[in-house]
């Protein structure tokens, strides 16, 4: 124990009395002017300041990441306060009472709440950072491959169930899908390609960073242009240190959401935003003052923020621990880990102790950081939300497209950043989780490996696999989950408690008539996972090579398409059962979207492929980034284009010079500065 604190000390020491202290106050400010811009969310964020730190020590890098994690997930409460728009997925929530607060002339109040449960949840994921993960790394040292098999089908089963709570059939889908990605290259033990169909480049397989910069950044942007515009509804934030007074009077509410949170943290997948909304539910349900809750309430701002804020540390004990990451973002930290040679896992303890305390002290440090610059800068960040929309989404497209390229310097992860940003987009409006898709990405070689081996120690028995102790907990309890799901289910227990019908009212349900779009995203999903069991089956076995049959490259895609397959025509039947086919017809394809909202998602659509398609490789980058955001402002912005024949000059030239300083700035920092590789 005393040597655990000697060394957090000394982490924090290191920080704060060398140049590192520097990282920390700029990664931090640039994390929450991230987390504040619609658009920009705290996984888009952590991944292209990945990119640019490939040249840097661990530590510093590491540094850099999390002091960027954690400014950007308290950020997002600018824009859910002052905008109702939260500025990440981990701020919904505080839009709920910080918004109301804000209309009725208290922003800056509320605010100070916002830091002061954000400040108070990052200490006490902290502190359970520092406790739990020498233990947990100590407990999974017991861990063979029965185990970690359950714990990456726990973690997609349990991912999927929470981050989709109203129809958690499409969070396994999605978990189920990034699981058939993680399959797609070359497997591990027999290095043969799986899904490549004869592509080098698919054969290398689809790398998880491109993948999260094209579903939280580029999907991001074509949901953004598909919102109506939004404008800040505060001009003025008042008296700001007033709401700490008025924050510290629920100060159980504090304790109760920050072990909330770290808990949430801890679950894989899960992470910050089921972080604030059970830290939110549980204030609910508690407070004495629950009629105020979503019409400007105090305490349930301050739970909402201090629940997502627990979950940053909670999430980063199952990635040094376990090598499984708790939340999106954290899977982009166990990506820069592994690429920066730290292998989490729990060998972590004893091959680099010194470096579990380091990251407790980084949290701290940029814990700091945070809660200055959020009640000293409060009004000068509230100049960082009125950048246009328009002027912000073709910058942000440009870095992702760098981003994506800088990984490899190839221009197939440009290719699997615009798959998976249309993709995403599309899954988001049909209602699909992301988390879960990521996870799988993250968990499939996990799963994989460990099957195989697992099937080959047990001769391909799966009484090991059901019968050791820490695998039956983990199994029982992601059965447990999915039982809960059903309505039958809760009602029986709803009656033993006494409650009867209560129990499925109270609790979320999928809706009673399925949509035509829902119907049809049924049967294309089927069908796919109809064609990769079909494909899985077809792969070589190698039996000329006299290999163990279970370690077959086919036999986990196989398994894996399966369970997808039992997913998609489970969704199907209930949306032939609801009438979803029924509506099928003229009215299939009538978005209910913003006045203008197909023709802005259409255009953004239409310029982003002619530049990362058509411009980038034929053109020197710095031209086609300028072309391209020229083109974006002209087309896209009202002010620069208010109507046919009605051109004004000065909003042009602002277009043109803006155009010229994104696209060479862009090439001078990232080629000059940076050292990184433009395509």
């Amino acid at each position: 124990m005393i040597d655990s604190l000697l060394s957090l000390f000394g982490a924090v020491v290191d920080i704060a009395f060398s140049i590192r202290i520097i990282d920390v106050m700029w990664a931090t400010l640039l994390g929450i002017c991230v987390g504040a811009l619609p658009g920009l969310t705290a996984t888009l964020g952590v991944a292209l300041m990945t990119t640019l730190t490939f040249d840097l020590e661990p530590e510093r890098a590491i540094l850099i990441l999390i002091s960027m994690y954690i400014g950007a997930i308290y950020g997002g409460s600018r824009s859910a306060i002052l905008l109702n728009i939260p500025g990440t997925p981990a701020n919904a929530a505080t839009s709920l009472d910080g918004y109301a607060l804000a209309r009725a002339g208290k922003a800056g109040p509320a605010m100070a709440v916002a830091t002061l449960g954000s400040f108070w949840g990052s200490l006490v994921g902290m502190v359970a950072l520092a406790l739990i993960a020498p233990t947990l790394a100590e407990f999974a040292l017991g861990f063979g491959a029965y185990e970690f098999f359950w714990l990456a089908v726990f973690g997609v089963l349990v991912s999927g169930q929470l981050t989709a709570l109203d129809d958690p059939i499409k969070g396994w889908i999605a978990g189920f899908l990034g699981l058939l990605v993680a399959m797609v290259g070359q497997e591990g033990i027999h290095a043969v390609p799986r899904f490549s169909y004869g592509s080098g480049d698919l054969a290398g397989g689809i790398g998880l960073l491109p993948a999260m910069v094209g579903a939280f950044g580029f999907a991001e942007i074509l949901s953004v242009m598909r919102q109506a515009n939004y404008e800040v509804v505060a001009n003025k934030v008042g008296r700001v240190l007033s709401g700490i007074g008025d924050g510290l009077r629920y100060w159980r509410t504090a304790i109760r959401s920050g072990i909330i949170g770290t808990f949430m943290g801890l679950i894989p997948g899960v992470g910050e935003d089921m972080g604030s909304w059970a830290s939110y539910a549980a204030a609910r349900a508690r407070s004495k003052e629950r009629e105020k809750f979503g019409k400007g309430s105090t305490e349930g701002l301050l739970a909402a923020e201090t629940g997502n804020n627990a979950a940053v540390p909670g999430a980063l004990i199952p990635v040094l621990t376990l090598g499984v990451p708790g939340s999106a973002p954290a899977a982009v930290l166990l990506a820069a880990m592994v690429i920066h040679g730290v292998r989490p896992g729990p060998l972590i303890m004893i091959e680099a102790p010194d470096f579990v305390f380091s990251v407790v002290g980084m949290v701290f440090m940029a814990t700091l950081a945070m809660a200055v610059f959020g009640l000293l800068l409060t009004r000068p960040l509230l100049q960082v939300l009125r950048v246009r929309r328009e002027v912000l989404m073709p910058i942000i497209f440009v870095l992702c497209t760098v981003g994506a390229f800088a990984i490899a310097s190839r221009m197939f992860d440009v290719y699997v950043m615009l798959f998976f940003g249309i993709a995403g987009f599309i899954l988001r409006e049909l209602k699909f989780p992301m988390a879960p898709l990521i996870l799988g990405i993250v968990l499939g070689d996990i799963l994989d490996k460990n099957l195989r081996r697992g099937l080959v120690l047990s001769d391909g028995e799966l009484t090991p696999f059901l019968t050791r102790p820490i695998s039956a907990v983990l199994w029982v309890t992601a059965l447990g989950f999915i039982l809960l799901s059903m309505p039958a289910v809760r009602r029986w227990i709803g009656g033993l408690w006494g409650r009867g019908e209560a129990a499925v009212q109270t609790a979320p349900t999928s809706p009673a008539k399925a949509s035509a779009p829902d119907s049809i995203a049924a049967l294309v999903l089927f069908a796919f996972a109809a064609l990769a069991l079909i494909e899985s089956l077809r792969m070589e076995g190698l039996s000329h090579l006299d290999i163990n049959p279970f370690t077959a490259p086919g036999v986990v895609p196989a398994m894996v398409s399966f369970a997808l397959l039992l997913c998609t025509a489970a969704f199907l039947l209930r949306n032939l059962r609801r009438g979803g086919f029924a509506g099928i017809g003229r009215e299939t394809f009538r978005i209910d979207w913003a006045d203008g909202a197909v023709r802005r998602v259409a255009l953004t659509l239409g310029l982003t492929l002619t530049f990362a398609l058509g411009m980038i490789g034929h053109l020197p980058f710095a031209i086609a980034a300028s072309l391209f955001v020229f083109a974006f402002l002209v087309l896209l912005d009202r002010r620069t284009l208010p109507g046919l024949g009605d051109i004004q000059a000065r909003p042009l030239i602002f277009a043109a010079v803006l155009s010229l300083v994104v696209g060479f700035g862009v090439q001078a920092l990232f080629s000059e500065v940076f050292l990184v590789r433009l395509p």
